[in-house]
């Protein structure tokens, strides 16, 4: 998988303004542990994904990569989300102290919801403009 180089401040805006921490999740042994847990065979889900077996050894033995294709089909196949498959189960998300104001968020109705968004989004561009023009 061709890896791609990106802005940490783009990361930032694509992801909602909440970073992703740093990944301590071992991806190889998460997807054999994923795999056994429904009782898969690597054979039964190298079909399930449409990879030779050889290759899905390779991604449990962490000698090569999946694409993000493959990755979608994974998470299909296994029923969780890419997150899920990714990352680890509080991984990503808002830091702890404001966790409890988006969880508060969520019993919102949909317009104050949407007045949240603009504001949280027009937060965000304000801090790149001064980035941008402090850099």
């Amino acid at each position: 998988m061709r890896s791609v180089l990106v802005n940490d401040s783009f990361d930032a805006l694509y992801l909602g303004g909440v970073k992703a921490k740093p990944s301590k999740l071992n991806f190889p042994q998460h997807l054999a542990a994923l795999r056994k847990q429904r009782t898969l065979t690597q054979q039964a889900l190298a079909e399930r994904i449409g990879v030779h077996v050889v290759q899905l050894r390779r991604y449990e033995s962490g000698a090569s990569q999946p694409t993000l294709e493959v990755i979608r089909r994974m998470a299909v196949a296994l029923g969780v989300s890419a997150d899920l498959l990714l990352f680890e189960k509080d991984e990503r998300g808002p830091d702890e102290d404001l966790k409890l104001q988006f969880e508060a968020v969520a019993s919102l109705d949909p317009d104050e919801k949407k007045v949240i968004r603009s504001v949280i989004e027009s937060m965000l561009l304000r801090h790149e403009a001064k980035r941008w023009s402090a850099g």
